[in-house]
């Protein structure tokens, strides 16, 4: 799924509850995070429940392209991962520091529908996957 796919499925949804619902989907299809990868170290600090974020950098054409994987114990946190997911895995560093999250999360009407401790964590995953490819780009 893409994001502009998704955006096409939460427009056809009627309600938050049902959008909820699909988030959660969302998240079980998310690839399996490794058990060695679960460590304090990887934790997302801001997240009401455990969040663990690791990520890679592999070259790409058009510079660094950031992959990660992420996990947490929290079914609606693993859907909103997985909208992360769909904005910045494998996509170039410089891309992912041109995404605006907050339109994102606007348009998907995350902002309207979060608790504050829910966008307070959202936030702080964003900010790490922003701070990897600033690094990557610093070392390229």
């Amino acid at each position: 799924m893409t994001l502009g796919q998704l955006y096409s499925e939460f427009d056809q949804m009627e309600d938050w509850e049902e959008r909820c619902d699909f988030l959660i989907d969302l998240g079980f299809e998310l690839p399996e995070m490794s058990s060695k990868d679960k460590i304090d170290a990887n934790v997302v600090h801001g997240c009401q429940s455990h969040v663990w974020l690791v990520a890679r950098v592999e070259p790409g054409p058009a510079g660094p392209v950031v992959r990660f994987e992420a996990n947490s114990d929290a079914l609606i946190v693993s859907g909103l991962i997985a909208v992360l997911w769909l904005m910045y895995n494998g996509k170039p560093a410089r891309e992912i520091l041109d995404l605006d999250p907050r339109e994102v999360f606007k348009k998907l009407e995350l902002d309207k529908h979060l608790s504050s401790s829910r966008r307070n964590g959202l936030g702080g995953m964003v900010q790490r996957i922003r701070q990897f490819a600033v690094e990557s780009l610093a070392t390229a």
